[in-house]
C-alpha cells in the first residue's frame, strides 16, 4: 500500500534503496507507528533519506503522497476498514468507575422498576445509545444493554457484565448436562455410595459369580451358584440449574450427574434456571416448547423420593420472592412458593451448591434460599458431599 509512496520519493530524486524501503515496512508492520502522523513520518524519514541534503525532497515527496490525510474522518477511516458490526457496538459500551456507579440510583422496587418499562415501551420511539432514560445500549440507563445500573433490566446482551441487572429479558440457549463424562475423581462416587440402600426381590435371581468360582474350585466341576438379584431401593429425584451464573460450575456438576446415574437405578432428574417455578423440563434445546409443570412433578412423585437441587442460588432476590421476578418470563407465582412446596413434598432433600462456603453471606439470594429449605444446603466438596448425603439418608 505503500508503493506510491516509494515512486514518488524516486520521482523527487530521493537516492531511497529497495533495501530501505523493506526496513520502513518491517518497521510499520512491527507496530512502531499507530494512528501517528508525525510518527509515521519520522519513521519514514529515519529509513529512507540517508543525508540531510534530501530532507527537503523527501517532505516534498511525502505531501504529495499523503496529501488530504489529516482530512480524513474517523467515520471515513471505519467504513473504509469495514469493520464487524460487534466491534463497533464494544466500543460505545460504557466503563464506569466505582465513583460513577455510586452516584447512580436504583428506581426504588421491582413493582417501579416494571411500570417504568412499561411506560418506556409506550413512549419510546427509536434507538437511543448512551443515555440515562431510555432503551437503548451503553450508558446509564435502567433498561437496555452494556451499560450500567444498580437495579435494571437486561435486554438484548449476549451475558452478564456486573451481575446486577434483577431481570433478563432475552430469549437464551442452555446446553443439557453430559451423563457420561470421565468423572476426574471418585470422591463423588464415593459420597453417593453413602445413600445407597439395598432390597431383594426373591423372585429374580442373578449370577453369583464369586460363588460359582468358590464353588467349582471346591468341587472340580462347574457348580454354578446364584442368589437373589439386588435392586438399589432408594428412589432420587434431581434438579439442576443451567445457563448463566452456572456456566462456570458444568464441569463439576456433570462429574456430580455422571456419579448419580452411575450409583442409582432410580434416578429422575429435570433443570431449571436460577429458581424453581411453574415449569421445569428435560431437554434444554425444548425448554419453551417441551416443559413439565412443576406441579405435575409435585404429583408424580412422592415423599418417599430423595430430593437433591443443584446450584449456585445466585441471582436477584426480586427472582425468589416476586411474582414476575424470574429471569425470561413472568412467573404467576414466586420462586419462594415453589420452593416451599418442594421442601414439604419431599421431606429429605438436599440442596448442593458449587459456589465455596465462604462466599454464601454475600449473596442475598443465596441466604434466603438456605432459609427455605432450613439450611440444608452443602457446598460441592467431598466434606460438603459426605456430609450432605448422610444428612439426606437419614
Amino acid at each position: 500500500m505503500f508503493l506510491p509512496f516509494f515512486e514518488a520519493l524516486r520521482r523527487n530524486n530521493v537516492p531511497v534503496s529497495l533495501r530501505e524501503y523493506l526496513a520502513f515496512l518491517e518497521g510499520v508492520s512491527a507496530g512502531l507507528v499507530t494512528y501517528d502522523t508525525d510518527g509515521f513520518y519520522y519513521l519514514a524519514r529515519t529509513a529512507m533519506v540517508k543525508d540531510e541534503r534530501h530532507i527537503d525532497r523527501f517532505d516534498r515527496a511525502f505531501a504529495a503522497a499523503f496529501s488530504g490525510l489529516d482530512a480524513i474522518t474517523a467515520q471515513q477511516v471505519i467504513e473504509a476498514l469495514d469493520l464487524p458490526p460487534e466491534w463497533l457496538a464494544k466500543l460505545a459500551e460504557k466503563h464506569l468507575t466505582p465513583e460513577e456507579m455510586a452516584e447512580i440510583q436504583a428506581l426504588g422496587g421491582f413493582e417501579k422498576l416494571m411500570e417504568t418499562l412499561r411506560q418506556r415501551l409506550e413512549e419510546q420511539q427509536g434507538r437511543h445509545q448512551g443515555g440515562n432514560k431510555w432503551i437503548g445500549t451503553a450508558g446509564t440507563s435502567p433498561f437496555g444493554a452494556y451499560g450500567y445500573n444498580p437495579e435494571g433490566v437486561r435486554i438484548g446482551q449476549k451475558e452478564g457484565r456486573h451481575g446486577r441487572a434483577v431481570k433478563v429479558w432475552d430469549k437464551r440457549e442452555f446446553r443439557n448436562l453430559d451423563d457420561q463424562v470421565e468423572l476426574g475423581t471418585r470422591n463423588i462416587k464415593v459420597a453417593m455410595k453413602r445413600l445407597r440402600k439395598w432390597a431383594r426381590d426373591g423372585a429374580h435371581e442373578e449370577l453369583d459369580l464369586d460363588g460359582t468360582i468358590r464353588a467349582t474350585a471346591e468341587q472340580g466341576w462347574l457348580d454354578v451358584k446364584t442368589r437373589p438379584e439386588r435392586r438399589n431401593a432408594v428412589k432420587v429425584l434431581m434438579f439442576f440449574d443451567v445457563g448463566g451464573s452456572m456456566d462456570p460450575h458444568i464441569k463439576v456438576v456433570e462429574e456430580l450427574f455422571s456419579a448419580a446415574r452411575a450409583e442409582f437405578k432410580h434416578l429422575e432428574y429435570y433443570y431449571f434456571h436460577n429458581c424453581l417455578y411453574e415449569g421445569v423440563w428435560r431437554d434444554n434445546r425444548r425448554r419453551w416448547d417441551a416443559q413439565t409443570p412443576t406441579a405435575e412433578v409435585l404429583r408424580t412423585y412422592g415423599p418417599d423420593w430423595k430430593c437433591i437441587f443443584v446450584g449456585d442460588a445466585t441471582m436477584s432476590p426480586y427472582e425468589v420472592l416476586q411474582p414476575g421476578g424470574a429471569n425470561e418470563h413472568w412467573n404467576p407465582e414466586s420462586g419462594q412458593v415453589w420452593l416451599e412446596r418442594a421442601r414439604e413434598q419431599w421431606p429429605s432433600n438436599l440442596w448442593i451448591n458449587p459456589t465455596p462456603e465462604r462466599f454464601w453471606d454475600h449473596t442475598q439470594s443465596l441466604r434466603l434460599i438456605r432459609q427455605i429449605f432450613e439450611n440444608r444446603m452443602v457446598p460441592m466438596t467431598l466434606d460438603g458431599l459426605t456430609r450432605g448425603i448422610k444428612e439426606l439418608g437419614r
